[in-house]
């Protein structure tokens, strides 16, 4: 696949590009700044957006801003961020886009070199890749709010897990009971949040996202 990678640091951006390049993929662009990567990602039309959330010039969010604002114009470019912050804002504005495949990962968590590139190629089909980490501060964020209110402990783990794109089988091997049980609470935090039926083939991720994003679905 096709590849643009933002990262300010040179030893981790070559790094990445190399080991990308080592599995097949190639990197069209390799830059360093959020002007760059605007311009890198409207030039190339990349498979996957592979980018840092804190990028010259401002070294605030101008890799999730600058991410966003080609999604707006690319409806469903997948976008892999890889980062050390998870920062709350334009991240729940890029999971709750809906649109195409999607990923946050913290730099210090990803500890081997498989994980990494098995989560570009899952986000470059249009798939989810979340770190518990993540989706717990997110979540954190909205405690009050009356949907996750609504919701169990026990819910909240599969919830979770849900947005990791994890399945039943998954889900119940690492909590420890049955697929059945896990079907049972999936459907009641598909009600509790007023999801209703859907071919979507992101409905469960859906479920997350609407919570995230304040809003609820029908």
């Amino acid at each position: 696949m096709r590849v643009v990678l933002a990262e300010d640091l040179v030893l981790l951006r070559d790094g990445l590009s190399l080991l990308l390049s080592a599995h097949g993929h190639e990197i069209v662009a390799a830059v360093e700044s959020g002007p760059e990567l605007a311009a890198a990602l409207a030039e190339h039309h990349p498979d996957i957006a592979v980018v840092d959330v804190r990028l010259p010039p401002t070294y605030t969010d101008e890799g999730l801003q600058v991410v966003l604002a080609a999604r707006r114009e690319r409806p469903g470019l997948p976008v892999l961020v890889l980062s050390q912050h998870v920062e709350q804002l334009y991240a729940r504005e890029l999971i709750a886009d809906g649109t195409g495949g999607v990923g946050y990962l913290l730099k210090d968590r990803v500890s081997k070199a498989d994980q990494f590139v098995d989560a570009v190629r899952t986000v470059a089909a249009g798939g989810t890749v979340m770190d518990p980490q993540v989706i717990s501060r997110l979540l954190a964020r909205n405690a009050y709010d009356q949907p996750l209110a609504l919701l169990t402990p026990r819910e909240r783990d599969v919830l979770a897990m849900m947005a990791e794109g994890r399945s039943n089988a998954a889900i119940a091997q690492r909590l420890h009971f049955s697929e059945g049980a896990v079907s049972k609470h999936t459907s009641n935090i598909f009600a509790k949040l007023d999801l209703g039926a859907s071919d979507d083939d992101n409905r469960r991720v859906l479920a997350v996202l609407a919570y995230l994003d304040g809003t609820r679905t029908s």
